[in-house]
């Protein structure tokens, strides 16, 4: 089967086509990325003359690109990725949200419908449903209530992908997730910007009271739930991903701390960021109960090897945090 991974040069991207690669041997990957600044070139730059593995810098929203690739490809399934993704950005900058994860989606499900691909996973987030109270989670029942730029623009995303489904017939599979951990993630987000200031003896930045609560899942789990999806989903129906991992903020923090060995007084509370959703928790019994999947990590043996793992590659965060991994994909793609 031929799969076209969008946004695969990302965190979870990256990290799926590899997991593609080795469990799905009979497949051949073809990766669309932008390379924007969380698409590093330099996660998959071992994959490169890959039999199996093919690179293409690009624009999902493209039409005309996008529709050349599936037909040239001979492309059967999509995987889309493809996201700006932080929710701080779109506070900063929402019409790129917009135009990115609104947009470019439209573009893909226009060109999948043509093409008549045999399957279309639309990757997503819990975000959409905004905020939970102290107790309960979400299902895929729970209403849509975004609370940021980004997850509104998710939620648009969603609701087209469904679209599709429901007036084209296009065979759609939408996932949720919560949030993930792993190697490869950009160190902007929560874990890896607390392991690389911890690592340099740098104040680790909470916001509010840090008592926020996340649901948790390692990025290796979720990819396991997406191939799932793709290939045991139903058309038009919605799955949550989720490991069932309730951590507040503050104690996934000082968690890092003990790990990296550094004192709990490097920990410094800032003002809380626009619109802060207090809780999220995923309730993923309906992609075990008909996907037949799980998540198997434990969180704390997880964060440790996390934390491992950027230990032994802090060169790579290093050079993102230089900005020396752009000049890198510049020199590699630059040309194409």
């Amino acid at each position: 089967m031929n799969v076209l991974v969008t946004g695969g040069c990302g965190f979870i991207g990256s990290n799926l086509v590899r997991h593609l690669l080795a469990r799905r041997p009979g497949w051949r990957v073809v990766n669309l990325d932008r390379l924007t600044y969380a698409g590093n070139g330099e996660n998959l730059a071992d994959l490169e003359g890959h039999r199996a593995y093919r690179f293409v810098q690009g624009d999902i929203r493209n039409g005309e690109l996008v529709a050349d690739l599936l037909k040239t490809e001979r492309i059967d399934a999509v995987m889309h990725l493809a996201a700006e993704s932080h929710v701080d950005r779109s506070i900063l900058t929402p019409a790129v949200f917009v135009e990115t994860n609104v947009a470019g989606t439209q573009v893909l499900l226009e060109a999948a419908r043509a093409r008549g691909v045999s399957r279309f996973l639309h990757v997503s987030t819990d975000e959409v449903y905004g905020s939970l109270g102290p107790t309960g989670r979400f299902t895929e029942e729970t209403p849509l209530a975004p609370s940021s730029p980004y997850s509104a623009s998710k939620a648009a995303s969603d609701l087209l992908a469904l679209a599709y489904a429901h007036t084209f017939g296009l065979p759609i599979v939408v996932t949720r997730c919560s949030n993930n951990y792993g190697p490869y993630q950009f160190p902007e987000k929560l874990i890896p910007l607390m392991i690389a200031n911890a690592l340099r003896d740098l104040p680790l930045p909470v916001y509010g009271d840090g008592k926020n609560v996340r649901d948790w899942i390692h990025v290796e789990d979720h990819c396991a739930g997406l191939v799932a999806a793709l290939e045991r989903g139903t058309p038009g129906h919605v799955y949550n991903l989720g490991a069932a991992t309730e951590k507040a903020n503050v104690d996934v923090v000082h968690a890092i701390l003990e790990l990296v060995g550094k004192p709990q007084t490097l920990v410094q509370y800032v003002k809380d960021r626009p619109g802060h959703d207090r809780r999220y928790a995923i309730e993923p019994a309906k992609a075990k109960r008909d996907l037949g999947w799980t998540a198997t990590r434990s969180f704390d043996e997880a964060l440790a090897a996390t934390v491992a793992w950027y230990r032994e590659n802090r060169g790579w965060w290093e050079r993102i945090i230089s900005g020396e991994y752009l000049r890198y994909y510049e020199k590699q793609y630059g040309a194409r």
